[in-house]
């Protein structure tokens, strides 16, 4: 039988100012991701309101570049002398947007109803939606199994020099379901699967000379990764839905050198394992092919998301939480893939059934027209706090 959810919605529909409240401070916290102290100053205060309600937090170290470290990984678990297996949120508590923006573009609610800010979509909304739901069912007592939240400080730059995803992948471990805080869909349909993101670093190295005085002594480095890029772009036409994009481009120093140097950063996308291996082998050969005698190349690992697939448990997940909206007359859900990247894997890797774009819903992320809808902090945070009261009636 649905679990009687009156005493949490009442308590969601009771503290809306007070959600507001914590929604504006959570914005107006700096916490770009290369400013360790800035993501570390948001965890700390997320820290705080999970010890609030019951979580026994800790912070795990995820390394980074000497010159660059990473901001640790927030874990909190509720309850965890509870039996079965524990209720798992996910997400990133770092932003795009670096300080200078917030002074441009600080937290505010627009007469529509439109939350705006840095972070405010992606996604300290979505961050806050786990929270509350949390506080809701605490409102109403449940207390029938763990609830675990792992947050990290540095998805927005794919974990880059980091172990962040190692870390993270080992902390969702055993747990039954996986909900990723991450921007919510504006037609209120939650992802089922994202496309992996990898980066990798395009280095030739030519032979520089004069090009008036001896054109024929010189080795362009970009003629050299001109060929090269035609190759790589026709990787694009397969069957897998694999994409490489040559996003930037630097080379050569003045017009009447051959140029010694450059470089350009790849962006590769695959939406299935097999995809991904097809794709990278033929990036690793063409990088290793050479058009020009006497340059040479370098193909250099900068970062990834891995692949997030819609599996038959994403799939049946998916179908239990459209019953539940159902039955509780909330908004109707749906589900789609995606292009961009985001930490799913880390717990859909580990056999953990996993649903994705579960925070606050709105619109251009990345952007200084970024915004959330308001109402949906409230409507999602009942969905969520009904999914989780009634999750022992979810069956693989």
């Amino acid at each position: 039988m649905p679990k009687d959810m009156c005493k949490a919605f009442a308590y969601v529909d009771a503290t809306r100012d007070q959600t507001i409240d914590l929604y504006r401070k959570f914005v107006n916290q700096k916490s770009w991701s290369r400013q360790k102290d800035a993501v570390k100053a948001f965890s700390d205060l997320l820290k705080a309101e999970m010890e609030k309600e019951g979580f026994v937090c800790k912070y795990l170290p995820v390394g980074g570049p000497a010159n660059e470290p990473r901001a640790d990984l927030l874990v909190g678990t509720l309850g965890a002398d509870r039996p079965g297996k524990p209720v798992l949120f996910i997400g990133h508590m770092d932003t795009v947007f670096p300080p200078e923006m917030h002074e441009e573009n600080p937290f505010y609610i627009d007469e529509k109803g439109m939350a705006h800010g840095p972070g405010a979509l992606d996604m300290k909304g979505g961050i806050l939606i786990a929270l509350n739901t949390v506080k809701a069912l605490n409102a109403m007592g449940w207390a029938e199994r763990p609830i675990k939240f792992v947050f990290a400080g540095d998805e927005e730059i794919n974990h880059e020099g980091a172990q962040t995803a190692e870390v993270m992948q080992a902390e969702c471990k055993g747990s039954l379901v996986c909900f990723n805080m991450e921007t919510g869909l504006i037609d209120n349909k939650l992802c089922i699967s994202r496309k992996a993101c990898q980066r990798f670093l395009l280095q030739v190295e030519g032979v520089e000379t004069h090009s008036g005085n001896d054109f024929y002594g010189g080795r362009s480095s970009i003629v050299e990764m001109a060929s090269k890029i035609m190759k790589l772009h026709a990787l694009n036409e397969n069957p897998y839905g694999n994409t490489i994009n040559i996003g930037t481009i630097s080379g050569g120093t003045v017009p009447n050198a051959v140029p010694k140097h450059c470089e350009a950063v790849l962006d590769i996308r695959y939406s299935s394992r097999e995809g991904g291996e097809v794709i990278l082998k033929g990036v690793e050969e063409i990088s290793k092919e050479t058009f020009i005698e006497g340059t040479t190349t370098t193909l250099t690992f900068l970062n990834k998301l891995d692949v997030y697939e819609a599996t038959e448990d994403v799939m049946k997940l998916l179908d239990f939480v459209k019953g539940v909206a159902a039955e509780y007359d909330l908004p109707e859900v749906g589900g789609k893939p995606l292009g961009g990247g985001s930490d799913s894997p880390r717990a859909q890797y580990e056999g953990i059934p996993t649903l994705d774009s579960c925070g606050v819903q709105g619109q251009w992320n990345h952007t200084m027209n970024e915004y959330a809808i308001v109402e949906s902090l409230f409507t999602r945070t009942k969905m969520w706090a009904s999914v989780v009261a009634n999750i022992d009636d979810f069956q693989l």
